[in-house]
């Protein structure tokens, strides 16, 4: 699989690897447990340094431990990345399936709140997942509670870059309280 070219990412521990070919849906993996059924990201695990991998449409986003060596990691992955023979079957998570918007939780749980939930999900796939993938990574909606708070999660370079937690959070809390109620508050997974 070939590497058209690295980017950086706002968070100082991602870079993210543009290929000529589609990889699939949104999977991340946090560790190489996770990993085992996927030969790319066991690969990449094998790395020293790589803490989590984000995979999505022709990227590869990888974050890199505190005490890694991005030089290292870099030369690395990009030989790993660019011997792998990519096959649609081989491109998988292990069976749960790609990463979906709205988690199966946020869905089940949606009662009352289904139309607030339906709206929330498609402004942030045309409006703020975009610019998240942009950046080498990605978002997934857990829950809507009963006050209109929305738990998101984010993914690849967002999920440890320190201006998810800030800025971009105020962003999205923005643009969902202007465009589909203004009671909505939206919060980080684990900071509740």
């Amino acid at each position: 699989m070939q590497v058209i070219r690295v980017e950086p990412t706002p968070n100082p521990q991602a870079i993210k690897f543009v290929l000529e070919s589609q990889i699939g849906q949104s999977l991340e993996f946090k560790s190489a447990e996770e990993a085992v059924k996927n030969e790319l990201a066991q690969n990449l695990f094998n790395i020293a340094g790589i803490d989590s991998l984000f995979f999505n449409e022709n990227y590869v986003t990888l974050v890199m431990l505190p005490s890694g060596d991005w030089h290292t990691i870099h030369q690395e992955a990009a030989s790993v990345i660019g011997a792998y023979e990519h096959t649609n079957e081989d491109v998988s998570d292990g069976g749960a399936g790609p990463i979906p918007l709205l988690s199966d939780q946020a869905t089940a749980n949606a009662g009352e709140h289904g139309e607030l939930l339906d709206k929330v999900g498609a402004i942030l796939q045309q409006r703020v997942v975009p610019a998240l993938s942009a950046d080498g990574g990605g978002m997934q909606v857990l829950e809507v509670s009963v006050d209109k708070t929305i738990t998101i999660q984010y993914q690849g370079a967002c999920g440890s870059c320190p201006s998810s937690i800030q800025g971009t959070l105020v962003a999205i809390e923005n643009l969902l309280r202007s465009e589909v109620d203004p009671d909505i508050k939206v919060v980080p997974a684990g900071m509740m």
